[in-house]
């Protein structure tokens, strides 16, 4: 189990910096407006996508394990609502590949303070899911 953990941990980090990383690339990306700029942010961002997905999907089948080896943490209610709020993340996930679409074709552009806005989402999740795995509160 300490071994399904610790890599959890790094794959989770891995992903979170992805998640915290791409869209700070979305809003320089929409602050340019020449095209070699544009172009080179949009291999940026497909190349960040990709290694934050692994890591992502990496977590994920980890804590898959981890709860697998042990099934008697999902009556824990921290568990529970923290497998909700990675469910939420990877929501935040998907829409950051939509966003990511969006701009490689040059459609549905958002401001930069929205994108800054936008930033700010997976910390929030982070500073949840990590509180909730470490006190473990009685809910």
């Amino acid at each position: 189990m300490l071994w399904l953990k610790a890599f959890h941990v790094v794959f989770v980090v891995t992903w979170f910096a992805g998640l915290f990383y791409l869209p700070r690339l979305f809003i320089y990306h929409v602050g340019i407006s020449e095209a070699a700029g544009i172009a080179r942010f949009r291999v940026m961002e497909r190349r960040l996508f990709a290694i934050m997905s692994i890591g992502a999907v990496l977590a994920v089948l980890l804590g898959l394990a981890m709860v697998i080896s042990s099934p008697g943490y999902l009556a824990l209610p921290w568990l529970r609502v923290k497998l909700l709020l990675v469910a939420g993340l990877v929501g935040y996930h998907a829409w950051c590949y939509r966003l990511m679409l969006a701009l490689r074709v040059g459609t549905g552009a958002r401001s930069a303070r929205w994108y800054r806005m936008f930033n700010e989402v997976p910390g929030l999740f982070l500073i949840a899911i990590v509180v909730l795995a470490i006190v473990k509160p009685a809910l």
